[in-house]
């Protein structure tokens, strides 16, 4: 969990948070997130989703291009002693990330947003207070 504002190197690298880095270990998978983010898995969660993912039908059109989504723009990540990850530039397109981003923690995975995307997404996410209180009931949260 937690928000934290970064910047990528001149070498496409970015430092992953102290916090994130005992739980990834020194290996990471990356990969397209769904609202122009990415996501970073730690190799235990990405096994759990993969098994998850390979339970979808493959008749289902729409299955086959989720599961095509997040597999065929995975990449492994080593984390190096300075606490830094690569990130493809292809994937780096995807979510807009030019200089300036944002790491956010959310349950299994870490999103990695450039910083406008993340602006955009959070007004778009902007909740009155009943609003907010609403849907969490919706939920059943």
């Amino acid at each position: 969990m937690g928000k934290y504002q970064n910047s990528i190197d001149a070498k496409g690298r970015m430092i992953v948070p102290s916090k994130y880095r005992e739980e990834l270990g020194c290996r990471c998978i990356l990969t397209k997130g769904i609202d122009k983010c990415l996501y970073i898995y730690p190799m235990t969660q990405w096994e759990k989703f993969m098994t998850k993912l390979a339970t979808l039908p493959t008749s289902d059109p729409n299955a086959r291009a989720y599961v095509r989504h997040f597999y065929a723009n995975a990449v492994e990540c080593d984390i190096d002693k300075q606490g830094r990850m690569g990130i493809p530039q292809e994937l780096r397109e995807y979510a807009n990330i030019e200089k300036e981003l944002v790491t956010v923690g959310i349950l299994d995975k870490i999103e990695i947003w450039s910083k406008a995307e993340w602006k955009e997404a959070e007004a778009d996410m902007e909740l009155t207070p009943n609003d907010f209180a609403a849907k969490m009931a919706e939920y059943g949260i």
